[in-house]
């Protein structure tokens, strides 16, 4: 036999037993939080056209992309991002609504990543989005709801990260920098690399004020206080107005009764391009990167024909369940399991046990007896049979 095949290819692994219980059961009480908001399942197809993940909506890079062909020849990948796909959908089959649209869904992304950055290429995430409502109360509505299903699954220590892109935005239209400029701006802000940041504006000529205030984002982050001291690094009005933005955000927050989760990034800029206003992270600790990720993305929709607001996020569950471990987190997972151990001359009679105790809600396992009976008893405690019969 080739011993290669029995291994998986780099950037993915097998899940089984009791760790894909604890998974399956982390996944419904996320599901159950989504739906008592509202929120109704949809699934999208694993891969798509190219074209709905491409360099002009701003998703993952062409590099990352995992692409092949179909018998006509069209370029296909599978999903690194459900965003775009959700904005498809939703452009194609409520056209025409112009009513709030609440999606939850559930599925894996790919992302042909390098081993060096130590991460999945196929992980699992769960998320929902909100169409058609451009307001702050949608944000709040999505920050909270976030809160409330990490909380659920019995995370306590975590933080909301909460950013602006509009104030990075209006920053780079009051001060005249041109879009590559502005890229480059977004990357090393985003990394924290004052340095760099100081380079790329001397080398285009910033003047002091604009200066001080791009290289006062890599540290304007905090608690709500840092709010009042953003106001005073700018002077366009669409900065002004983020801030604006985030003040009655946290105001709505605050009647939610989440506000000691959140905290406030200016230094946060997603390098999906496809973000327009609100962006967050949520982070905990055991994990090296967020376990939330979402924002707003008032545009996107309009690439596929439908022009409305929409505001989202999707849960890491792979990551949760690495920080729920890395915490001593518990995941309950309560199965009523049964082991029924029979001579095969006794069979009958094993199976009419079996069918009485799975119309009882048990699940039920029938093993035939060829060993002695303790080594039956040590698999029934290895794997956590609530019953065991001998029959």
């Amino acid at each position: 036999m080739n011993q290669n095949i029995l291994h998986t290819p780099e950037g993915v692994r097998d899940i089984y037993g009791e760790e894909y219980a604890r998974k399956l059961k982390l996944e419904e009480m996320i599901r159950a939080r989504l739906k008592s908001f509202g929120y109704k399942d949809i699934q999208t197809p694993s891969f798509e056209f190219m074209d709905v993940f491409s360099k002009e909506i701003g998703t993952t890079s062409y590099r990352e992309l995992y692409k092949f062909f179909d018998k006509d020849g069209n370029t296909l990948v599978l999903r690194p991002d459900f965003t775009p796909s959700m904005a498809r959908c939703a452009a194609k089959y409520f056209m025409e609504m112009d009513m709030p649209i609440r999606f939850c869904y559930l599925g894996n992304t790919f992302t042909n990543t390098s081993a060096l950055q130590g991460k999945l290429n196929e992980v699992t995430q769960m998320g929902a989005e909100l169409i058609g409502d451009g307001s702050v109360e949608a944000d709040a509505e999505m920050i909270a709801m976030l809160i409330q299903c990490l909380k659920s699954t019995g995370l306590e220590k975590f933080q909301v990260s909460i950013g602006q892109v509009d104030y990075f935005k209006g920053l780079c239209e009051d001060a005249g920098v041109d879009e590559e400029t502005a890229s480059a701006l977004r990357e090393n802000i985003s990394g924290k690399n004052i340095f760099a940041v100081e380079d790329i504006l001397k080398e285009k000529q910033i003047d002091e004020v604009h200066k001080t205030a791009f290289l006062k984002l890599t540290e304007l982050f905090g608690v709500v206080d840092v709010l009042e001291e953003a106001k005073t690094l700018v002077g366009n009005e669409r900065s002004l107005k983020a801030v604006d933005n985030l003040e009655k955000l946290y105001e709505l927050l605050k009647i939610y009764g989440v506000e000691q989760y959140v905290s406030f990034d200016f230094g946060m800029l997603s390098n999906y391009q496809y973000y327009t206003g609100v962006i967050f992270k949520a982070y905990t600790y055991g994990v090296g990167d967020a376990i939330v990720k979402g924002g707003r993305y008032n545009n996107l929709l309009k690439r596929f024909g439908k022009d409305a607001p929409a505001i989202g996020f999707v849960v890491v569950i792979d990551d949760l369940m690495t920080a729920l471990y890395s915490q001593k987190i518990a995941v309950s997972v309560s199965e009523s399991n049964a082991l029924i151990v029979y001579e095969k001359e006794n069979f009958a009679q094993a199976l009419e046990k079996a069918i009485e105790l799975r119309e009882n809600g048990l699940h039920v396992e029938l093993i035939p007896k060829n060993k002695p009976q303790e080594k039956y008893m040590a698999f029934a405690r290895q794997n956590r049979y609530s019953k065991i019969f001998f029959v």
